[in-house]
């Protein structure tokens, strides 16, 4: 696979999976929605609007699966995410699902070549 075809996979996945992408940066650290939009364009090279993010932090925080709190640094208020338990176990059966997906596929491939 030629390092385009890379890039432009990274892409695709950060910004069909922008949701599971958000909760897995903020499992690994709390982080705020500037912090989310600097390591989304730092990990994947691509540009998200506040416009979408915010819309689905405040989302997935009215669903349970991020809580946040103030913090204050310097003079700035900054609204940071943590992922909740709920949003762990989201994660968790994305990573599941994504696994069983490549056996099943690979099994499905073994069988074709006998």
């Amino acid at each position: 696979m030629t390092n385009l075809a890379v890039k432009e996979f990274r892409q695709r996945f950060a910004k069909d999976f922008l949701d599971i992408l958000v909760l897995r940066l903020v499992q690994t650290e709390p982080m705020w929605g500037y912090k989310i939009i600097r390591k989304v364009e730092k990990l994947f090279e691509i540009k998200i609007r506040h416009g979408a993010l915010y819309p689905l932090l405040n989302s997935m925080e009215v669903n349970g699966l991020l809580k946040s709190k103030q913090e204050v640094q310097g003079r700035r208020v900054r609204k940071v995410y943590e992922i909740t338990q709920k949003g762990i176990q989201l994660v968790d059966s994305y990573h599941d699902f994504l696994r069983e997906q490549l056996q099943m596929l690979n099994i499905k491939g073994q069988e074709t070549e006998k």
